[in-house]
């Protein structure tokens, strides 16, 4: 491993197993209230506040899959190359954390997996050194940090997740500065029209594989009608860039269930850091909405659901984007979070190997489970950019090139740990690859239950999925109220 002292200067750090290596995680995680963060975090660019881990996988002997199908090949004479730089941004602390808390666990096994390097398309065996760096929850941290690892860092590749608030601002600063990135767990629409993409005029340097607002509105649709009401929808959205993309009525929720027959209510965009939601549960209630979505970061939504209980309104079905994601919220809400829904972009059950290790979903939740101590969560699932990212270097040819990784990214058909990621399949509107910069996956509708025991207090239920060969353990049920 390789780490950043307070001065920018590079020093060497004694290697320790794995085991060991969690430990002495676990209390640099804890110093800057991460709980068991991996990688011992250390300031970076001349400020204690800037947290970030610098860490190096050596190269040597390797075993690796070159691209999806390809049959593995061990490598032990292959000259050995420069080492490739991957840049990660992650809202490490504020309002969006619960995207990163399996951030820097992603990093360290990622690196652990390929510390022995990887033979890249020119031949030669190349180590891999990964900086994740913290937005703080900020857009204009996320550009800042982004920039930083561009300019002073000179990062091969940039990787981003979690919200459009952090991987808009981060993928703007690589399609200025040139530089490949990589995204999951954003919505498309809000990665791509929100940075004002179009069909005809694309991105060069900036790409993603996660869901749409099309399948999230047909996923509602197919649990909205398990249970009869009367198909009015109230919407609770911040003004922020996920709320602003989620009620579009070009490309977001509205427009895909605009010819489903559902009456949607929208009281207006509520300021982030709102507090008080009286005068939106008024009008839900005014207006007789049996059903209620949004997209609402945690704290906001634990806040607005215990007023919508406190004021009396009762909606027989609730469908929450981002919030309700994370066991963390769920345990917070206790008991008044059974029977509210949400999408479930990543969960054990789900048919799909990584194409690194050849480990199964549920194989790498446990491993998260047995290294960190902690329940799974749904972010486990942004390890599946880290799998893109080698096998684009696995493909390209000239690492000093930076239109090679591009024609890399272009190329790419890899099964991942989130399923398919196919870039070769024709460019159409409607189809998993709708613009040139968007891959699309399938993904499932979740209902929160009590459990029986275990990590947490709270689980959630698959009821419905985009793709039959996601398992379902039953449908829907209405929210029962005491």
């Amino acid at each position: 491993m390789v780490r950043e002292d307070e001065g920018g200067n590079m020093e060497k750090a004694q290697a320790v197993s794995r085991r060991e290596f969690l430990k002495l995680a676990g209390v640099a995680g804890a110093t800057v209230g991460l709980g068991a963060g991996l990688g011992g975090l250390v300031a970076a660019c001349g400020t204690s506040e800037e947290n970030a881990t610098t860490t190096t996988a050596a190269a040597g002997e390797t075993t690796t899959t070159a691209a999806a199908g390809e049959t593995t090949t061990t490598v032990a004479s292959a000259p050995e190359g420069r080492p490739i730089k991957i840049g990660v941004v992650s809202p490490l602390t504020g309002s969006l954390a619960s995207f990163a808390k399996p951030d820097e666990w992603i990093v360290n096994t990622v690196a652990e997996t390929v510390k022995d390097g990887v033979v890249c398309g020119d031949g030669k065996l190349h180590k891999f050194e990964f900086k994740i760096v913290d937005s703080q929850s900020r857009s204009d941290r996320a550009a800042q940090v982004a920039g930083d690892l561009i300019l002073n860092d000179t990062v091969d590749i940039v990787l981003a997740s979690s919200n459009p608030d952090t991987v808009n601002p981060v993928a703007d600063q690589c399609e200025v500065n040139g530089v490949p990135f990589l995204a999951n767990f954003v919505p498309y629409e809000a990665f791509f029209f929100g940075r004002k993409g179009t069909p005809d005029k694309p991105f060069k340097w900036t790409y993603m594989s996660h869901f749409g607002y099309g399948a999230a509105s047909r996923l509602r649709e197919e649990t909205w009608k398990q249970i009869p009401t009367n198909k009015k929808v109230g919407m609770i959205l911040p003004n922020d860039t996920s709320g602003r993309a989620f009620a579009s009525d070009k490309n977001g929720i509205p427009f895909f269930m605009k010819d489903l027959g559902y009456e949607l209510v929208n009281p207006g965009f509520h300021e982030t850091n709102a507090e008080d939601f009286t005068q939106q549960i008024f009008e839900f209630k005014k207006n007789g909405c049996e059903i209620l979505t949004g997209a609402q970061q945690p704290p906001t939504f634990t806040n607005f659901w215990k007023q919508v209980l406190q004021q009396g309104y009762q909606p027989k079905i609730v469908t929450m984007s981002l919030a309700l994601l994370f066991h963390e919220t769920a345990a917070a809400l206790g008991d008044i979070v059974q029977g509210v829904s949400a999408e479930v972009v990543w969960h054990p059950s789900f048919p799909y190997k990584s194409s690194l290790t050849g480990q199964t979903c549920q194989e790498l939740a446990d491993q998260y489970s047995k290294d960190t101590g902690k329940g799974w969560t749904e972010p486990i699932g942004q390890y599946g950019k880290f799998e893109w990212a080698i096998d684009v270097c696995k493909r390209t040819k000239d690492l000093d090139n930076k239109e090679e990784y591009v024609a890399a990214i272009q190329a790419t058909k890899l099964e991942t740990i989130n399923g398919l990621i196919d870039f070769t399949a024709p460019v159409k509107m409607g189809t998993k690859h709708p613009v040139l910069n968007v891959n699309l996956i399938d993904i499932a509708s979740g209902q929160w239950v009590k459990t029986d025991g275990g990590p947490w207090p709270y689980d959630i239920e698959l009821v419905a999925a985009t793709s039959p060969d996601i398992p379902t353990a039953r449908g829907i049920e209405p929210i029962v109220y005491s």
